[in-house]
């Protein structure tokens, strides 16, 4: 087993990263930006290392830093999490050649998938069905309006080299492509550095599911059944639920064998995710994921398989300690996505103090959170706060924990999106199963900020008892700004911290 790990994120995926690693006897190194020095993750780890300012540019996005502080802690292997370096061939390759382990695919594979359009070429030889659309960037405006002409209206212009709903723009005519083709590239080059951009049939009213797999270094591939992730704003996902009440038995088993066929593809090692559109009874391929998803935690709680551990065991030269046969699938999970976002205002990104946080409990009711009373929320990174997770023996039971578990989850100081999430566990089509990823769109009704009086009058009472608790409670120790200190409020190891300078440390 890996001896030491250094987790290259922040965050709930950081947080949860570090509890797989101890329960393993790992010892984990932490790193953290300046706002992020009262994180839980770094409180959590045996050690910490400060890697920069805020910026992600001139911290957690910069591979010499990471790479810096790895030595610099005496880490054995380094777990991306995922956003930021995860899905970075270079950055798996500079973890290789420093002599580290890369918990996670190798940079090849990582190479392969992140290019969407080698990606589509990859999995239409290993006979994994994909959207209509072109296998190779297009060179400029006119060129796109031929291909979108060839495959048929409407169109999605996509980012070659892109994921999370960036660089992507829904073309319904011609006289729109080269407007669509300049904006999705513009904003690809922004994102990710390459403005390259391919085109495929748009699919109007799809839904969004996702195949968990796992491969191991001795050729064993296998998944663990499905994920749906249709409820989507902006084509990022709000809530996920594992399985999918979409599928029979007949089509879960051939979706699981076409992933399957997919990673073999690309000789995948460690977790990843092929995700699917699936309309009017048949699926296509999206992408793959090279890394571990947010949305883990259901297929957690259906399987009963701790998805960190297995990376640990892969990382370290093991074998999958399952086969596919034996991978159970075993009632219902649904997670939901907890930000800082304001959803009745367009999900504008919401800022301020973390006043109150009172955490859910209860059977079969999780939570994977990575903020405490006093964080501060800015808009340095991504709005994600935590996951709620809730399980039960069938979908309408879980929806029914879902729903007492998010009328307990309390945060105060600055606005989620727990009020519209509680409104579409309530909706008939949502309780129905009638979901695709133009759900949102559809269901206008869910976004009437009118929230009543009694929600008015129960926000002010809120209001003056947080601020009462403000005034009595005296502030946590903080973190100094250079050089390393003894903990003065943590029970056990006390974190190492030490700044990493610029360039390569």
């Amino acid at each position: 087993m890996i001896e030491s790990v250094l987790v290259a994120n922040r965050g709930e995926i950081a947080l949860r990263v570090i509890r797989g690693a101890r329960e393993l006897g790992i010892r984990t190194i932490a790193v953290f930006s300046e706002a992020d020095r009262d994180s839980p993750h770094v409180v959590q780890a045996d050690e910490a290392v400060l890697i920069g300012p805020a910026a992600a540019s001139r911290s957690y996005l910069d591979i010499g830093r990471i790479l810096g502080a790895a030595r610099a802690a005496r880490a054995a292997a380094i777990h991306p999490g995922y956003g930021f370096l995860a899905e970075r061939a270079d950055f798996a390759r500079a973890v290789a050649d420093a002599g580290l382990v890369f918990v996670g695919p190798a940079a090849e594979t990582i190479g392969a998938m992140g290019d969407k359009t080698e990606a589509r070429r990859r999995m239409a030889a290993a006979g994994v069905p994909v959207v209509p659309g072109t296998t190779a960037p297009l060179a400029s405006g006119s060129e796109a309006r031929e291909a979108a002409t060839a495959v048929g209206f409407p169109v999605v212009l996509k980012a070659a080299a892109g994921g999370g709903g960036k660089g992507m723009r829904v073309v319904r005519r011609l006289d729109e492509v080269a407007a669509g083709f300049e904006a999705a590239a513009r904003e690809a080059r922004a994102a990710f550095g390459d403005g390259s951009v391919y085109v495929e049939r748009f699919l109007e009213r799809p839904r969004h599911i996702e195949v968990q797999l796992f491969g191991d270094g001795f050729g064993n591939v296998v998944h663990l059944h499905e994920r749906e992730c249709s409820i989507q704003r902006r084509h990022q996902k709000l809530i996920e639920e594992a399985p999918s009440s979409l599928l029979t038995p007949a089509e879960r088993r051939e979706m699981g064998e076409a992933a399957v066929r997919a990673a073999r593809a690309v000789n995948y090692i460690g977790a990843g995710t092929v995700e699917f559109l699936h309309q009017d009874g048949e699926f296509f391929f999206l992408e793959m994921n090279t890394r571990l998803q947010v949305e883990h935690p259901v297929t957690e709680l259906v399987t009963g398989v701790d998805l960190v551990e297995w990376q640990f065991r892969v990382a370290s030269g093991g074998a999958l300690p399952m086969r596919q046969s034996e991978i159970p699938l075993r009632g219902h999970a649904i997670e939901c996505r907890i930000t800082s976002e304001s959803p009745f205002e367009g999900f504008l990104p919401a800022t301020g103090t973390v006043r109150h946080l009172a955490i859910p409990g209860g059977p079969g009711v999780r939570w994977d959170g990575g903020i405490r009373v006093g964080n501060e929320i800015g808009l340095h990174y991504d709005p994600l706060l935590g996951k709620l997770i809730a399980a039960g023996p069938d979908r309408e039971s879980a929806i029914r924990r879902m729903r007492r578990a998010l009328a307990e989850l309390s945060i105060a100081g600055v606005s989620t999106g727990t009020p519209l999430l509680r409104r579409i566990l309530d909706e008939p089509d949502f309780l129905a199963g009638r979901l695709s990823t133009a759900y949102l769109t559809e269901h206008p009704e869910l976004f009437d900020s009118d929230l009543g009086d009694a929600s008015r009058t129960a926000a002010v009472a809120a209001a003056v008892l947080l601020e009462h608790e403000r005034r009595a409670t005296v502030p946590a120790p903080r973190i100094p700004g250079d050089g390393a200190r003894f903990s003065d409020w943590r029970a056990g190891t006390a974190p190492w911290v030490a700044p990493i300078p610029d360039g390569n440390g």
